[in-house]
């Protein structure tokens, strides 16, 4: 089987002439390297496509280990859910096989594991109670139809629209059906047609309780709950085997040994198997219902997806670059195996976050595990019959249960709690519960619009006088709504009086910056001042007025200079810098700065990085007055000690901020397209010895190393630099770290541990920082890994 997984590839619709050109460059570049120096190309891709033959079909350890442990967790899990729904058992085990190997060989998600899953259980027992389980196969087959359909017009991403609230509501709902119904299965008895019923009888199956059911049923929930909590190096070794097998199995060994007289797992002879027939009843019920399967099985995996691309981000082991995943790919292949799941008479399929993340937990690398799980299914489902038909529906029951309560997710409820949801939740786990799935979402979605509508239009104006000054505060989103009341109180502002406007919200419409924007203008020429400020009460800089010519100073940052400015006044463009400066940026950071002079600068790092001006480390760095001691030289150069022609200012920047300052980290710092590097490679043998070649004397260690045979070439994230400058830029980085090693001082901390040596490269053209993967001169291996964004709050508006 294939091991290859499809690198990303950008929109169609972006790819112009220029991205054309700078593909053919980069092959160029390549070829210069390789032909030049002599090297061997970069290594195969972590998932296996390699460009020979016999690396395609190759299986990592890795994989097949992780193949077992989702497959262990996989087989009494679809068993369980296909008893769940009232569908024949096999259809659990046809799905689990047809989404392992369909969905992993095809669908977007390399370790994402698609199989049957909880979320589609209410909706598929009804579907059965409903039209038959051979018009319910002929609905799954038209659900995935849709579904390719739906990939085709590439619309997966507007499915991640849908708020979490909403999501995690129609999962706790579904979570709270399955329990319910399998509660009497538990108990001894059969489950109502709906939550409502299985409620109300379950006072009288209380009253008349069937033992030897409650028994296996107690034990698989014990076994359960406990198995992951067994101490020490036996529960290490316990915990090998999955939770879920070990209680079915213990269950079905306490039944077997005890002679329980229990219903058990009866899977009928392959060659009887129920197959899909045409769809019978309501043309509008039918299309329905492979609507419900649809948008229910799609929202499903593709927030699957995403969830497991952030779990493969958080992975340290093992360090193997995994591809994002491509969602309407994984849409596509969704589609693809719920067609042929629902030919085969299997259930419908989706992505499985449960398997999913034991997958990834296991350490697979490649779809493979996936692959290789579903191929376990199957043999199992084939050889294993006798063994599978000793298994209590108890037991099962039981286990089915459990993933409903779990599906009720605490950590889903704080968030939802946290970002002021709880009124949708709630209201959406009640409507699933009560009306049914696809009805309860509705429902969801018509709260969800009305709270935000309500939270948009709900706009709080007050105005108040303390010691002479008006205060007008703002607490909500400013819309166009909220502009007749924002001018009427503004109006009663008096003239000449001094106002100061608190904006507490997060977004402002241009209708309301427009209505401030005048007002202040009106009023600052009446002879009154105007403050903006935020809800903390810090001061924000005010609106750009017709008589400012140059940018407001929250302009996203750009090379820009104010054309409105007259010719004569570009020779004193720095007084002007500085004039701005004190206008717009003291105010906001004198406070830290006059803590800063009396306490003295305390810099957690030394940054060493280029000269050059197109490296403005603070915005880079995010870091403010007194984060960084920096030293800046033409080419991030390290001198040697006591090397010819030796910069002593570089090595005394080293010991001060070693020893004196006694910092915790030294970051080098190389960019794309220096000009250090580019000097140093067209260097013509002998020449004058200008001050700069001289300096560039320092580098020369750098361009030895990158012809060297004997070290592997530095790459960013698995490729191969574009061109030699780049590689240069990169090899410089790693040779100055070793420079850097031999200042005594630098040492002396290292062989104490009280100190830690980065490496970074800064591609300028695309805004992308790298860090070099290890810093340890024992363990560098040259690859600079893509530093990634991390989520952030949502900034405040600025008028």
């Amino acid at each position: 089987m294939p091991s290859c997984v499809p690198t990303r590839t950008d929109d169609p619709s972006r790819k112009t002439k220029h991205n054309k050109s700078r593909t053919k460059s980069r092959t160029k570049s390549r070829t210069f390297l390789a032909s030049r120096f002599q090297r061997p190309h970069s290594p195969p891709s972590p998932d296996g496509c390699g460009n020979g033959g016999g690396r395609r079909f190759r299986i990592a350890g890795a994989d097949f280990s992780a193949s077992i442990s989702v497959f262990l967790i996989a087989l009494p899990l679809s068993l369980g859910i296909a008893l769940a729904t009232g569908a024949p058992l096999q259809a659990g085990l046809v799905a689990a096989a047809v989404g392992g190997i369909v969905v992993g060989r095809i669908g977007g998600s390399p370790l994402q594991v698609s199989g049957p899953a909880a979320g589609l259980t209410v909706v598929t027992a009804d579907l059965i109670q409903r039209y038959g389980w051979r018009t319910t196969c002929a609905i799954t087959v038209l659900a995935g139809l849709a579904q390719l359909g739906l990939s085709a017009l590439r619309v997966a991403r507007s499915a991640l629209a849908v708020s979490p609230a909403i999501v995690h509501g129609m999962l706790a709902g579904i979570g709270v059906t399955i329990a319910l119904a399998q509660l009497h299965i538990v108990l001894g008895s059969t489950p109502q047609s709906s939550a409502v019923d299985n409620v109300r009888a379950l006072p009288a199956q209380l009253a008349g309780l069937h033992p030897a059911a409650l028994s296996a049923s107690v034990l698989t929930v014990a076994v359960l709950l406990l198995w992951p909590r067994i101490p020490g190096r036996t529960g290490r070794i316990a915990r090998k085997l999955p939770a879920a097998l070990a209680a079915v199995a213990g269950a079905t060994v306490f039944a077997t040994l005890a002679g329980l007289n229990l219903t058990r797992v009866d899977l009928p002879s392959w060659s009887s198997h129920a197959l899909p027939q045409l769809p019978e009843g309501p043309v509008l019920g039918i299309l329905a219902a492979v609507l419900t399967i649809t948008l229910v099985g799609s929202v499903e995996s593709l927030l699957s997806a995403v969830a497991v691309d952030k779990l493969v981000a958080a992975r340290k082991e093992p360090a193997v670059r995994i591809p994002r995943a491509h969602l309407d790919r994984e849409l596509a292949g969704q589609g693809a195996a719920n067609v042929v799941s629902g030919a085969l008479g299997g259930l419908p399929v989706t992505g499985v976050a449960v398997r999913s993340a034991a997958n990834v937990s296991a350490g697979a690398v490649s779809r493979n595990a996936t692959m290789l799980h579903g191929m376990w299914i199957a043999v199992a489902a084939l050889l294993l019959v006798p063994v599978l038909d000793l298994i209590p529906l108890a037991a099962l029951a039981a286990l089915v249960m459990v993933v409903g309560v779990q599906m009720v997710s605490i950590t889903h409820l704080r968030n939802v709690k946290r970002n002021r949801e709880m009124l949708v939740y709630t209201v959406t786990l009640a409507s699933v519960v009560i009306t049914g799935v696809l009805e309860g979402v509705a429902i969801g979605i018509a709260v969800a619009v009305a709270v935000a509508l309500h939270r948009l239009t709900r706009t709080r104006i007050t105005s108040a006088e303390q010691e002479g000054v008006h205060r007008v505060r703002a607490r909500g989103q400013l819309t166009f709504l909220a502009v007749p009341r924002l001018s009427r109180m503004l109006s009663q502002i008096p003239q000449e009086a001094d106002c100061v406007i608190e904006l507490d919200g997060s977004f402002m419409d241009h209708a309301a910056y427009e209505a401030l924007h005048d007002w202040q203008i009106s009023h600052v020429a009446q002879g009154g001042t105007v403050e903006f400020t935020g809800r903390a009460g810090g001061r924000i800089s005010e609106p750009a007025s017709e008589t400012h010519g140059c940018c407001r100073p929250w302009t996203p940052w750009r090379n820009h200079h104010c054309d409105e400015r007259p010719p004569r006044a570009k020779p004193h463009q720095l007084a002007n810098g500085l004039s701005s400066f004190q206008r717009n940026t003291a105010p906001l950071v004198r406070d830290e700065l006059a803590r800063l002079a009396r306490e003295g600068q305390r810099p957690s790092q030394l940054f060493l990085t280029c000269a050059d001006s197109r490296l403005v480390t603070s915005m880079i760095t995010a870091s403010g007055p007194g984060d960084l001691f920096t030293v800046r030289n033409v080419g991030n150069l390290v001198p040697l000690p006591g090397a010819e022609s030796s910069d002593d200012s570089v090595a005394a920047a080293i010991e001060y901020a070693v020893d004196v300052l006694e910092v915790d980290s030294i970051t080098i710092c190389g960019h794309s397209g220096c000009g250090a590097m580019q000097a140093l490679l067209n260097a013509p043998p002998g020449g004058a010895q200008t001050p700069l070649r001289r300096w560039l004397r320092h580098g020369l260690p750098s361009l030895e190393r990158m012809k060297s045979r004997h070290r592997s070439w530095a790459r960013i994230s698995g490729r191969l630099p574009t061109d030699a400058v780049e590689q240069l830029c990169l090899t410089n980085v790693v040779q100055q770290l070793e420079h850097l090693r031999a200042h005594e001082a630098v040492a002396r901390r290292l062989a104490e541990g009280t100190l830690e040596l980065h490496g970074m490269y800064f591609h300028v053209g695309e805004a992308q920082a790298y860090l070099l993967a290890s810093s340890d001169e024992h363990e560098i291996d040259e690859v600079f890994d893509r530093v990634a964004p991390t989520p952030s709050v949502l900034q405040k508006s600025r008028a």
